[in-house]
């Protein structure tokens, strides 16, 4: 190919060359940064995604530990609780037996009308008043002496008056129990 153009109109069309060349590549240039940009922007989008999952689940993770903490603190009490309850059945006198023993000690004919317990602050023991019928002051002494014979009531009184009369007698006593 022979090429009869001036040099002039070879120089623009060379220029002319250039221009288009720059032109494309100006062009790529920038598609490639919107491309870039967009690329940038979706990863953004992504992670601040990611980010705000990760913020609820550490939220939620906050509220189970808040709430284990709250759980933790319910179950410590209620364990104090249980074995403060624990310590007052333990220093407790068992009733039912002590129950058993009196009305075991009562004579035939005797029988209670009044039981008061009162539990001893300073002394460790319950101290026990009693009021009754007798029908004489024989089965009355009787039982006297079982009280006295059981090892576990002390301090046990009988009144004066309880011997005043020889039949149908109102009595009264107090002792104490360990």
């Amino acid at each position: 190919m022979i090429n009869l153009l001036p040099p002039e109109q070879k120089g623009e069309l060379l220029l002319r060359e250039q221009q288009n060349l720059i032109l494309i590549l100006g062009i790529l240039f920038l598609s490639f940064l919107l491309s870039l940009s967009l690329i940038l922007l979706s990863i953004k989008i992504s992670i601040s995604g990611d980010l705000e999952i990760q913020k609820i689940t550490l939220e939620e993770r906050g509220k189970e530990v808040s709430f284990n903490r709250e759980l933790e603190e319910k179950i410590k009490n209620s364990n104090q609780l249980l074995s403060d309850l624990n310590s007052f059945y333990q220093s407790q006198s068992n009733l039912t037996q002590i129950l058993e023993k009196i009305s075991g000690f009562l004579p035939s004919g005797t029988y209670l009308t009044n039981l008061n317990l009162n539990s001893l602050q300073k002394e460790k023991g319950i101290q026990i008043s009693l009021s009754g019928f007798c029908q004489s002051r024989e089965l009355l002494f009787s039982f006297k002496e079982n009280l006295e014979k059981e090892g576990s009531f002390s301090e046990i009184y009988f009144p004066p008056e309880n011997w005043l009369k020889p039949i149908d007698i109102n009595f009264n006593v107090t002792f104490k129990i360990k």
